[in-house]
Parts: structure tokens; C-alpha cells; sequence
């Protein structure tokens, strides 16, 4: 009896053992367990060297965002981090794609008090001796830590910090967040970051604030903590006279949209000078900032080069050696292809900054300067007064906003910053080889806010040059993630290389959206209104034959032609009706010759003629050519003075998504062959250049459109009450852009326009002559052309030039 109650008082010593250590390590973990043993400290993966044990950094997140968000801030901006990098998340919680902590006795529900006080402790009894800084993130929050690192070592972490985007609560919150008047907190959102001598500070009251919370705000409740325990308040703007950097609303960064945030263009000044952005809630939207932050760090590395040639070139004329040498003792033996210490051509490159720095030889090799006001003026454009082009706009916003960071580099230690208020006015020039020149009349607002306060307007004059380095290309194959072998010897033979994996690349994953159900290539018909003109026509037929009756191409065409000696009534003719005409020597007796022909050498059975016996209008005629047509077919309204390629076709089914997209391609226009001495129309495509003296994209002609009947129903067709020359192209335009379809809109190699003649009724309405004038102006020749010949003639003259001239 007495062994068994020796053996039951064992017993019950061992579970009262068991159970009281149980209770003294709650005692000393008051917020609940940690991980396992095995998962904490030194099993996180570090990113940098034990050396540079600068920061720390804990993202929150939740079981549901840990193979999504927490992914993919492990994946971006945690690759970088001068430290380590740990999730914290719920005790439940399990992931192989980030290092985790799941936290003892921690849910997922929010508002996360305990999650965050229990994952500061975590920091504090774990890591407190082995670095410098502490940050708190959730894990929607983008870092640069290029730009943080810097900051941090700027200041000393032996001291307390508390570091953050200030707040006090909103208007709503205002006297209900029990803070008194010396009272903040860092808002938690943009990121919070505290020194080794505050977390100190912090770690032994934790349980204590745990227990006595006003609020259900984490971030107020930590603010209220570290005032109780540390001493200090987040840091507000004014406070960080040793930062390098300025006020903490900008440098962490919180954008009001919410969801949207990031989503749209990021050339933004708050994306270019903030440490941290908040929120970015999708990870789609975290990888393509990381990529645009990394694209900005590679154009800093690319300037830092320039800098560097150019103190290279400095030093060789001080020594006085020719700026050549440069070239020859840094790059003989280098070959962008082959070595990785190729870095540019210095002859360029190391010239210093100077508006005289390129000498032109000759009067051609003149650099033009572009004036921009209001709008942007040019010389060299038919159309001298225009609205800025997105290229240009984008490219002065580029230039604004560094010029701006540039000026307000040392804002904060001179009291005072310039805000970028317009441009007055300013030149720019282009040269491929040299870079971009800019001079700029600025309007800018100085406020000083250190010693005598004020706010003035100012105006500066600034002189930007910006040097092209060179051109770069890495293609990555998906199969093997291995990059593209560059070996060639031949450049043009890689550059061939690499577009061809491209476009096959995307060809593969291009939905086969311009097929049709059966899996054959989508009909294409072609509705082309015809009045006269059978020479034109004629060579119209030509190349229809060569691109499309020699290649098989499956394309239908249509031709309205018009009776224009009304010598018979409204008909329809298919190729099989064609009789034997006798020699006639009306235009239109000679056109239905000739479709005959065409039809009887190629057999083609999709050739559709309605003879029209009315007055010519071309939105009627197209009208006629679309009643031949059903509704889930496709078409392409064309002018008999197009020709186009092959390659144009497989651009028109691809752009034309029945319910979706209508194709308005940019043709390119041929100026009058008398001026440009090219009095050779038939132009072959597959040799033909478009430059400014040849003729021009004609950007605001409409008149060719591809789209699905069932959609142009939908829009409401054309205008039929319009006779005459145009308009019923742009009215059509105008019901696309109020539609919900989307138009693309882009210029197409594959589409010339011939000069023809242009004779204008001026029995037409205003609106409508204006338009034909306009056209038939705009057609003559390039502005350089037109100045040739006007000085030549003059020349000629004596000064005199008639109108014959």
C-alpha cells in the first residue's frame, strides 16, 4: 500500500512538474509561444552577409495571403533586405515559399493587437543584440531598400527611434483615440521602424500594453506603448533634421485609392522619391513595381557610367591626350557580346555637358530645335501648330520631375523646397546618336519655411542634356530559362535571332481569335466603292492578285461600281453571270472586262460586282456592299487607290475581335509623285520605305476600317444622308469612341495610299469642302519639298511666282 502511494505521489509530482512549467513559461512569454525551436532565428534564410546585420525586418500577413502577397514581397523587395526577412502569421499557419513564423495561441482575426505585440516580442527576445533596426510591414506594403538602407545608416541606432508616417487619427477618430496633446503614433500601413534602444525599451512592457488597450487600432495602441515605455512619439517631419531625407508623409508613402493603387502609370514624383509604398493589395501590382523600381536603379547605374567617361575624358585632356584614346585603350579588345566589361562608347559618352558639344560639317547635319508653348511648334510638320504627342509629354514629364529632385536635393538643409508649378515655354532637339538637348522656362514656387517664412513665384531657365547610352536586348527562353545564345559574330544575325524568338514566342500564346469555327482562316471581305477610274483600278486588281488570288487567301471581294452614264438599272453580278461584253469604251464596260479576266485565269468564285445606277456617295456606296454581307462576317472597307500586303492581312484578323475591337490602321500616304520626281506608282511593298519626303501617315483619315457586321449594326453604320466627298468616315469613328468597343488604332506598314488627284465639288457642304481642301493641301509634298520648290522656282522667276509656277 505504501509502494503504491510512494508510486501515485511520483505520478502526481511529475504531471504538477509538467504543469507548472507550462505555467512559468507562459508566465515569461506573455503573449503566447513562439514557433517551434526549429523554425526561429537562425533558420531564416539571410539575404545579405552576417556582416551587414543592419535591419530586420517582420512582415504580418495572414494563412490566406501567404502564397500570394507574402510570396511576393519575398520574391521582390525581401531579396534585398541588409539583414533578414521573417513572416509572422497564425499559429496554424504553413508556407514553403517564405520563412515563417507561425505565432503560439495567434489567430488571423482582425484587428491584429496581439499578432503585432506578440511578433515585436518575438524580435525582441530573438534578435535584439544582433541588429541595429527593427521594421514592422505588413505584407502589402513595397520597400526600396536601397533608399532605406541609406537612411538608416544616416542615423544613429544606439539612440530611441521611432519612426513612421505621423497620424493622430482622422476627423471622424479625432478625441476618441484617448491620446494626449504630446501623444502620436506612426500609422502602421506605410511602415513602422524602430532602433535596437527602443525595442529595448519595448520588449519588457509589451504584456503590460497588451492588456490595458483603449482602441482596436494596432498602430495606435503600439504608439501609445512606445510613449509609456520609450520616452518618445513617432517622428514628425520637423524632427528629422538627420535624416537625409524629408518629410516622413513623403518618404513613406500612403496612397488614398485603395485598390487601385499603383495600378496605373508609376511615373509619378511620389513613386520616384518614397522609401515605402502603401497599399499594394494585388501581386501582380508588386512584381510590376519591383520591375519599374529596378528599371530605375539600372538608369541610375547607366548615369553613374556617363559620369564616369566623362571623368575619364576629363582626366585624358588634362594629361593632353586626345579624347580617342579612350576609345582605344578601354574598348580595343571589348565587344558588347562577348565581355562584361564593355561599358559604351566613350568618344560619346565622355564628352562633358554642352548645347555646342556636336559640330555639324555641313548645313544638313544642323540640329533642329523644336519650340514648345502651349502647344508645340515645328518647322518641319505641314501642321506647324500642334497639341503635344504622348512621346513628348511623357518625355517632359521624365525631365520636370528630375530636374525638380535635383533642385530640392538639399531642400531640407537649406529650410526651404521648390514646387514645379508650369512651363512657360522651351526648345528641345533630337539626334539618335548624341541624345536629347532641352531648354526650359519654368514657373516654380519657392517657399522657405526656416527663419523668415515665405512663398514666392519664380522663374528658371533650365539646360538638360541627356546622353543615349546604348541599346541593350536579353531575350530569356521560358523552356530553359537560360538566356539566348550570343555568340554569333554576325550583329544582325543576333538581332534576326532574337526577334524571331520573340514573334514566335508570341505567336504561341496568340489566341486564335482570326480563325474561324471550322479552324480555317477567317474570311475576309473587302467592300470597295468604284466610280470611274479604271486605270487605278487596274492596278488595284494587280496587287489584289499578286497578295491574295496567287497565295489562296481566303478574302471576298466587293466592288460598288457605279454607272456613270446610267446606261442600266441597280444590279447584282457574281462572277459565274459574267457574259462575253463586246468592246465597250466606258470605264465601267472596261472594269467588268476585266473582273472578268481575273475571275477566268484564277477560277475565283468570291468576286461580288452591285452596279449602282445613282449619284456616287461613298457612304451609301459602302451601305450597298454591306447589305451582301452576314452578320458574323467580317470586312474591311478599302479605297481603290490602297495597296496592301500580305502581312496586313494577318494584322486585320488579329485586331478585329467580333463584340471587342475595330481596326482604324493609319495608312501612309504618298505626297504628288511630280514633286518627289517618283513618277513610278506601282510601288512594291515588299522594297518600300516610308520616309517624310515620300509622304506621311495620314493620322487623321478614317476611311479604312476593319470590323464584324454584327458590330457595325450595333453602331449604326454610316450615315447614308451624307453625299459627296467624306465625313461619313469620321462620323463613323465618332459612334466607335462612344461605343464600348475598343478601337486600335496604329500605324501599318502594309498600307500605302497613291497619290491620286484631289478635285473638290464646290457645290459640297463647308464642313466638307474645308475637309477636301485640306486633304488635297496636306498631299502635295513634305514642308522640306515645298520649300525646295518654292526657292527654286522663285530663283527661276526672278523673284516672281504665278500660279502657274
Amino acid at each position: 500500500m505504501a509502494r503504491k502511494r510512494k508510486t501515485l505521489s511520483l505520478i502526481v509530482g511529475i504531471v504538477l512538474g509538467v504543469l507548472l512549467s507550462v505555467f512559468l513559461k507562459h508566465e515569461g512569454d506573455p503573449c503566447g509561444a513562439y514557433a517551434p525551436k526549429h523554425l526561429v532565428a537562425d533558420d531564416i534564410t539571410s539575404n545579405e552577409s552576417p556582416s551587414r546585420d543592419l535591419l530586420f525586418v517582420g512582415v504580418m500577413t495572414a494563412a490566406r495571403y501567404l502564397d500570394t502577397r507574402a510570396k511576393a514581397v519575398y520574391d521582390t523587395w525581401g531579396q534585398h533586405i541588409p539583414g533578414k526577412i521573417a513572416f509572422f502569421s497564425s499559429e496554424q499557419s504553413y508556407s514553403t515559399h517564405v520563412p515563417l513564423i507561425p505565432l503560439i495561441g495567434v489567430d488571423d482575426v482582425y484587428p491584429p493587437q496581439k499578432k503585432s505585440f506578440t511578433m515585436l516580442k518575438y524580435m525582441h527576445d530573438h534578435y535584439l543584440d544582433r541588429f541595429e533596426w527593427f521594421m514592422r510591414a505588413d505584407d502589402d506594403v513595397y520597400v526600396r531598400m536601397d533608399k532605406l538602407e541609406k537612411l538608416l545608416r544616416s542615423v544613429d541606432s544606439s539612440k530611441p527611434w521611432f519612426i513612421g508616417q505621423t497620424g493622430r487619427g482622422n476627423s471622424e477618430e479625432f478625441g476618441l483615440l484617448s491620446l494626449e496633446n504630446d501623444e502620436n503614433f506612426c500609422m502602421g500601413g506605410p511602415g513602422i521602424i524602430l532602433s535596437r534602444e527602443t525595442l529595448r525599451k519595448l520588449g519588457p512592457h509589451i504584456q503590460e500594453c497588451l492588456e490595458n488597450l483603449y482602441t482596436t487600432h494596432e498602430d495606435v495602441e503600439l504608439g501609445r506603448c512606445v510613449k509609456k515605455s520609450a520616452g518618445i512619439s513617432c517622428t514628425w517631419s520637423y524632427e528629422a533634421s538627420d535624416f537625409t531625407f524629408s518629410q516622413m508623409q513623403v518618404i513613406l508613402y500612403h496612397n488614398q485609392s485603395s485598390e487601385a493603387a499603383f495600378s496605373g502609370d508609376l511615373k509619378q514624383k511620389e513613386v520616384h522619391r518614397a522609401i515605402t509604398l502603401h497599399p499594394v493589395k494585388k501581386p501582380a501590382l508588386m512584381y510590376r513595381l519591383h520591375k519599374y523600381v529596378k528599371g530605375l536603379n539600372i538608369r541610375a547605374r547607366k548615369q553613374e557610367c556617363i559620369e564616369l567617361h566623362r571623368d575619364m575624358a576629363f582626366s585624358y585632356a588634362e594629361m593632353s591626350e586626345n579624347l580617342r584614346h579612350l576609345e582605344e585603350d578601354f574598348q580595343y579588345e571589348l565587344s558588347p557580346h562577348v565581355d562584361d566589361r564593355y561599358f559604351g562608347e566613350g568618344n560619346i559618352l565622355g564628352k562633358r555637358t554642352s548645347l555646342n558639344r556636336f559640330t555639324p560639317n555641313s548645313l544638313d547635319e544642323v540640329l533642329d530645335w523644336e519650340f514648345i508653348s502651349k502647344s508645340l511648334f515645328s518647322y518641319k510638320d505641314l501642321n506647324p501648330k500642334r497639341r503635344y504627342g504622348s512621346s513628348v509629354k511623357e518625355g517632359l514629364g521624365d525631365v520636370v520631375r528630375e530636374v525638380m529632385e535635383i533642385i530640392n536635393q538639399f531642400s531640407k538643409q537649406r529650410g526651404r523646397v521648390i514646387d514645379f508649378k508650369e512651363i512657360l515655354y522651351g526648345y528641345f532637339r533630337l539626334d539618335p546618336v548624341h541624345g536629347v538637348d532641352v531648354i526650359l522656362d519654368m514657373l516654380l514656387v519657392y517657399k522657405k519655411y526656416r527663419g523668415h517664412k515665405m512663398t514666392v513665384g519664380v522663374r528658371r531657365h533650365a539646360y538638360i542634356q541627356q546622353t543615349f547610352n546604348g541599346m541593350e536586348i536579353r531575350e530569356i527562353n521560358p523552356e530553359t530559362n537560360l538566356p539566348i545564345d550570343t555568340t554569333l559574330s554576325d550583329e544582325d544575325a543576333l538581332h534576326k535571332k532574337l526577334i524571331k524568338q520573340v514573334i514566335s514566342k508570341f505567336s504561341e500564346n496568340m489566341p486564335t481569335l482570326f480563325t474561324s469555327a471550322s479552324g480555317q482562316e477567317q474570311q475576309i471581305n473587302f467592300v470597295l466603292p468604284l466610280s470611274g477610274r479604271h486605270d487605278t483600278f487596274k492596278r488595284f486588281m494587280a496587287h489584289y492578285a499578286r497578295e491574295c488570288l496567287d497565295s489562296k487567301e481566303n478574302v471576298r471581294l466587293i466592288v460598288i461600281l457605279y454607272n456613270q452614264n446610267n446606261q442600266a438599272d441597280e444590279r447584282v453580278l457574281s462572277n459565274n453571270r459574267y457574259g462575253h461584253y463586246e468592246e465597250q469604251t466606258t470605264d465601267m464596260e472596261r472594269t467588268l472586262n476585266l473582273l472578268n479576266d481575273y475571275s477566268s485565269k484564277y477560277s475565283y468564285d468570291n468576286l461580288v460586282v452591285k452596279i449602282i445606277n445613282e449619284t456616287f456617295a461613298r457612304g451609301k456606296a459602302l451601305q450597298h456592299g454591306v447589305d451582301l454581307i452576314t452578320n458574323e462576317e467580317l470586312m474591311f472597307f478599302i479605297d481603290v487607290d490602297i495597296i496592301f500586303s500580305r502581312d496586313f492581312l494577318l494584322r486585320l484578323r488579329r485586331n478585329v475581335v467580333k463584340g471587342k475591337s475595330v481596326y482604324f490602321p493609319i495608312v501612309f500616304s504618298m505626297y504628288n509623285p511630280r514633286l518627289i520626281h517618283a513618277l513610278d506608282l506601282d510601288v512594291n511593298l515588299d522594297q518600300f520605305e516610308p520616309n517624310q519626303d515620300l509622304g506621311s501617315w495620314r493620322q487623321f483619315g478614317f476611311g479604312l476600317c476593319g470590323l464584324y457586321k454584327s458590330d457595325y449594326i450595333l453602331l449604326g453604320g454610316f450615315n447614308t444622308s451624307i453625299s459627296g466627298w467624306g465625313f461619313e468616315d469620321v462620323n463613323l469613328y465618332d459612334k466607335t469612341v462612344k461605343s464600348t468597343l475598343k478601337i486600335i488604332r496604329s500605324v501599318d506598314r502594309g498600307l500605302v495610299h497613291v497619290w491620286h488627284p484631289v478635285v473638290c465639288d464646290p457645290n459640297l457642304d463647308t464642313l466638307q469642302l474645308n475637309m477636301c481642301k485640306g486633304t488635297q493641301a496636306s498631299m502635295l509634298g513634305s514642308l522640306r519639298t515645298l520649300q525646295t520648290f518654292y526657292k527654286t522656282h522663285m530663283a527661276v522667276s526672278g523673284g516672281h511666282l504665278d500660279r502657274k509656277g
